[in-house]
């Protein structure tokens, strides 16, 4: 499920905070930058020995945790849960493992097409390798909805690198903590680490545009500036539909179950051209969080909402 590969993937961003700083992104205002001379051994050889370290360590950790009964391989529907959140934090995750990937291969010094090949291969490895867990495990299956938009964020990343060679739109995750978790703690988690993964209502996932790429302005625009489009849903304590729950007096609270739709500005930092190289294409990998700013909702409940910095509690 989604909460389980996330995780992968925020220990995959504290791997890589870790690692050295890699060199920048090309802007779309700068020549591309010059193919790298050769593999640097070290660092190539650092690379795969990580990630293949990585890649062990962490499914043995969710083996252990999560898939402790296996069963018959099998399969389920679950496209209709939690208003698609899950679907959408499976492209979101698949995009910025690409993207990770991807500059870990050419900050060791492998070439561009090569490096963006493998970058897709790993994301679609590692996500795959647990939708083939969940297709062994009790209380899961293997979704092929999960499978589709593990290959639609993965194509994202792809397909812009190959044919623009740079990100004109990515994909960001933010979190805000909601009423809800108390509810079913042990679905939406107790915690709030466990309910960034785990709290659909309190995620949102945004597509960030780039507004110098796809607009004709001048070269007085800031470079960095992107627009948001976001997505959420709220009153979700139950995949397909709510189950009956009591206050602590006895009586039954029903949440109405709602989409939610955002428009914000952002910052794309790895664009900005007083940073040196190697700061842009750190900032651009790592860059997976929405910066909170304002912006406005759209819901078929509350009608049009303007949020001035961050977005409220629901």
């Amino acid at each position: 499920m989604i909460y389980r590969i996330r995780a992968v993937v925020l220990l995959g961003l504290c791997w890589l905070l870790l690692s050295e700083s890699v060199r920048a992104q090309p802007l779309p205002i700068t020549p591309a930058m010059p193919e790298p001379t050769g593999i640097n051994q070290g660092r190539f050889i650092g690379v795969l020995v990580g990630t293949a370290a990585f890649y062990t360590i962490t499914l043995l950790m969710l083996r252990k945790q999560w898939y402790k009964k296996k069963v018959p391989f099998h399969s389920f529907n679950d496209n209709a849960e939690w208003l698609q959140m899950d679907k959408i934090g499976h492209g979101a995750t698949a995009y910025c493992m690409s993207r990770g990937g991807y500059e870990l291969m050419r900050w060791s010094g492998v070439n561009e097409r090569a490096s963006i090949l493998t970058g897709g291969l790993l994301a679609l490895l590692f996500q795959t390798t647990l939708e083939v867990y969940d297709g062994h495990s009790e209380g899961w299956g293997f979704s092929k909805g999960d499978m589709l938009a593990n290959v639609a964020g993965t194509a994202l990343f792809v397909g812009q690198q190959y044919g623009a060679g740079q990100q004109v739109v990515s994909l960001k995750y933010g979190f805000r903590k909601t009423i809800f978790p108390p509810f079913r703690p042990n679905v939406l988690g107790k915690t709030t680490g466990v309910q960034m993964l785990k709290d659909y209502n309190g995620q949102q996932y945004w597509l960030s545009v780039n507004l110098a790429s796809v607009l004709p302005v001048g070269p007085s625009f800031p470079r960095w500036l992107n627009l948001d489009v976001g997505y959420s849903g709220s009153g979700m304590i139950g995949g397909h539909e709510n189950p009956p729950i009591v206050d602590k007096d006895g009586r039954q609270v029903k949440f109405e179950r709602y989409r939610q739709f955002f428009i914000s500005p952002d910052a794309d930092f790895s664009r900005v051209a007083t940073f040196s190289p190697s700061l842009q294409r750190f900032i651009g990998t790592a860059q997976f969080f929405k910066i909170p700013a304002p912006s406005l909702e759209f819901n078929r409940v509350n009608g049009l909402r303007f949020h001035p910095l961050i977005l409220p509690k629901e």
